[in-house]
């Protein structure tokens, strides 16, 4: 079986290298692979010469523009990249009857209220991210490609730049701390959505009439102070020299930080439906971070 993977240098995409390795022959680009395929997500059109040179029979598409306060003094490349070029991925995989897995966010939603928004809750993006975003989403379903679209949160991993190597290194040099306390979420590894991705495409396969939309981020819920600070005592636990005391951590509202766009409050997203479908358990937050922490600090 041939398998698409765009965005391979991404937090997920690195981790779906792995995780898709057993399902078939991967063919992982990424926006400046070299070579005659093209993973330019900022030219969509070209994607589809690339899909019909591939001829897969899965698409996974790990792409997207993610820096949230720059999409909105550039909305037109975050159009391009985050709802063009997946609907270009969808009508190619539509002619070549493969499925497309394609990856969304929280950030649909208006993060009102305090209860896990379940997949089929009304929609209502705060900025140009969440509203590119969502266009993806509806220009996929809109395609009737055989389609997964799994939508996550506060994704990290061990590569790359994370909230938790930010805090580790500021707890490292300062003696107080200032973390958001009002906006809550999950925070759900790359691996996880990895292997997540693996599993549903696999099954998804066997039973077609799987293909939709479902919320993928690890169990339990924290606020960012919570967060921080389950980091950093897991680091000084272990050994590690925090100049930060415990009580050192201030819990702040979302208003003390000024940021270009506008953050959901609510991030909970009921994974109630992925769990049924598939027959999964879901691990708890802090066993991924702590795992994600162990091989960070050696």
């Amino acid at each position: 079986m041939k398998i698409l993977l765009l965005g391979k240098n991404g937090q997920v995409g690195w981790e779906l290298q792995r995780a898709l390795a057993p399902l078939g022959d991967v063919t992982a680009l990424d926006f400046d692979s070299p070579g005659p395929l093209s993973a330019d997500f900022s030219r969509p059109e070209s994607l589809a010469a690339t899909v019909r040179a591939v001829k897969p029979q899965i698409i996974v598409n790990a792409a997207a523009h993610t820096a949230v306060d720059k999409a909105e003094s550039e909305p037109d490349l975050a159009r391009a990249l985050n709802a063009t070029a997946p609907a270009v991925l969808a009508r190619e995989a539509a002619t070549l009857g493969a499925w497309l897995l394609h990856y969304s966010t929280d950030y649909v939603f208006d993060g009102s209220g305090s209860t896990p928004r379940s997949e089929d809750a009304t929609t209502g993006p705060l900025s140009v991210y969440g509203a590119t975003k969502l266009e993806g989403e509806l220009a996929i379903r809109a395609s009737a490609c055989k389609h997964l679209i799994l939508r996550t949160s506060w994704v990290y991993a061990a590569r790359g730049g994370n909230f938790a190597k930010t805090m580790l290194k500021l707890a490292h040099e300062r003696e107080r701390l200032t973390v958001i306390d009002d906006q809550i979420g999950a925070p759900t590894g790359a691996d996880l959505i990895a292997d997540l991705s693996a599993h549903v495409l696999r099954t998804a396969q066997q039973r077609p009439e799987l293909a939709g939309t479902y919320h993928a981020v690890a169990a339990g819920e924290t606020s960012w102070h919570g967060y921080a600070r389950h980091v950093i005592e897991f680091a000084r636990a272990r050994g590690e020299d925090i100049r930060v005391a415990p009580d050192a951590i201030d819990a702040v509202p979302t208003r003390a930080f000024v940021t270009a766009a506008k953050r959901p409050a609510n991030s909970r997203l009921d994974t109630s439906k992925l769990r049924r479908s598939f027959d999964l358990q879901l691990p708890h937050w802090q066993t991924g971070v702590e795992r994600m922490l162990t091989e960070v600090l050696g």
